[in-house]
């Protein structure tokens, strides 16, 4: 096991837990920004109204991330997490968009928002779903569901005209090879920092080769004041069940991110924290609903930034929140940020995604070898990776389906807590919710 470079309490120097948050910062940032975007895309709303749902998303991801970091009463896991807008959403929004438009979107989100703040009061319960070859199985498809995300990157940007050009694919792998090198071989904050730095280079090689466009930064405005209840709010009864479908499978979804995270930051995850948590996502998205922003969840991603530079700070990553309030503030700092081309990120994304596949294949290693468990693991892997290579297998079934099976995580996730109920000869593992120990070793370990 791994020594962490900073641990959950640790309080880095000013300049360096600047440096470390800003990892954190181009890890998310292009995600957070994505969702109001492909939103206001599919919706064909004007470039203002547009520009306004994404200064809402990063402004109220950066608030929740505070919340989440440090806590506020039972309201926080107080762990290293970056919270954003979730692709999760984006379905359930769009659907519910074009017949109610933006105030129908976040209107039902608001409402909906219970399911998960209700929810929240049952994740003891729900804890003791997730045995150890359960959990490695959700740690495990969090990986290897980003890891697409990732390559795409590399490639220039699925879609792209120039999708898998040489010169992407070399810098995104310049990228990637100057991240192992520092992580490696690199001593002290150079490892810790690798990421970004990474990151950096890769810019300049980019500039270098006129591959960054301004026009962004050009166009963004310098100042930007929050505008709560900017569209308004309505309450369409389908928009509400909707999202609230939405809500039941981030759930999930958020509940195998926060295990990665126990994983990652060598902590324990019992149910009561498990709760404050959920119940974060659950009040954080209705009150990104009120400053019109579509609703958050924690970033897997995230975990990887963990994982590879081994700073797990709640400190640090707290910092990445007020860095995201600044950027919803002035829209200028994130138009910068956004210029990265994809195949930097690439190059990094790729390392830290496969991070958490590998937590996820350490922890599955201290499963019990039974007939029973590979079952467990062969089959929910095998679904969960069905969903996530190939998407289209879902086209043709009813729109309810594919919003709870779109997700390969989801899939996985529901499949192997299916099986550990139904297979005979289920051993009796027993969770200590006041302090989770059982997972705290193998968590330790995996880490």
């Amino acid at each position: 096991m791994e020594q962490l470079f900073f641990k959950v309490e640790d309080r880095p120097p000013l300049l360096t837990t600047v440096l470390l948050a800003m990892q954190h910062l181009l890890a998310a940032l292009g995600g957070i920004i994505a969702v109001p975007l492909v939103i206001g895309g599919a919706l064909k709303l004007p470039a203002d109204q547009v520009v306004a749902l994404v200064n809402a998303a990063l402004l109220g991801s950066g608030v929740v991330t505070i919340i989440q970091c440090k806590g506020v009463g039972p309201v926080g896991i107080r762990l290293p997490c970056v919270m954003g807008t979730s692709f999760a959403f984006v379905g359930a929004g769009i659907s519910v968009g074009l017949e109610h438009g933006v105030p129908g979107i976040l209107g039902s989100s608001l409402v909906a928002s219970l399911v998960m703040i209700i929810g929240s009061f049952f994740m003891p319960t729900i804890r003791k779903l997730f045995p150890h070859a359960v959990t490695g199985v959700v740690v495990t498809m969090i990986g290897l569901s980003l890891t697409p995300v990732a390559i795409d990157w590399a490639a220039g940007g699925f879609g792209s005209s120039n999708y898998g050009a040489p010169s992407n694919l070399g810098i995104a792998g310049m990228v990637l090879l100057l991240v192992i090198v520092l992580v490696q071989w690199g001593k002290g904050i150079i490892s810790a920092s690798a990421v970004v730095i990474g990151i950096f280079v890769g810019y300049l090689v980019c500039l270098a080769l006129g591959m960054i466009d301004f026009t962004q930064v050009h166009n963004a405005a310098v100042f930007s004041l929050p505008q709560p209840m900017h569209f308004g709010l309505s309450f369409p009864v389908s928009g509400m069940v909707a999202m609230s479908i939405a809500f039941l499978v981030t759930i999930v979804e958020t509940t195998g991110t926060f295990m990665a995270l126990s994983a990652a930051t060598q902590t324990s995850m019992p149910g009561k924290k498990l709760a404050r948590g959920i119940l974060c996502d659950g009040v954080g998205s209705a009150f990104a609903a009120l400053m019109s922003s579509p609703p958050v969840s924690t970033f897997a991603q995230n975990v990887g930034v963990v994982s590879l530079t081994g700073v797990a700070s709640r400190h640090v990553v707290a910092l990445t929140g007020v860095m995201l309030l600044l950027a919803g503030l002035f829209p200028v700092l994130g138009a910068l940020v956004v210029t990265i081309p994809q195949p930097v990120l690439g190059g990094a994304g790729l390392m830290m995604f496969a991070m958490i596949v590998s937590a996820g294949i350490q922890m599955l290693g201290k499963v019990e070898h039974t007939k029973r468990n590979g079952l467990i693991i062969a089959v929910s892997i095998g679904c969960g990776l069905a969903v996530t290579v190939r998407p289209e297998l879902l086209g043709k079934l009813p729109a309810f389906v594919k919003e709870v099976f779109g997700s390969g995580i989801t899939v996985g996730a529901l499949v192997a807590v299916t099986l550990n109920l139904i297979l005979p000869d289920r051993p009796v593992e027993v969770i200590d919710e006041e302090d989770g120990s059982d997972f705290a070793e193998i968590a330790s370990e995996a880490a």
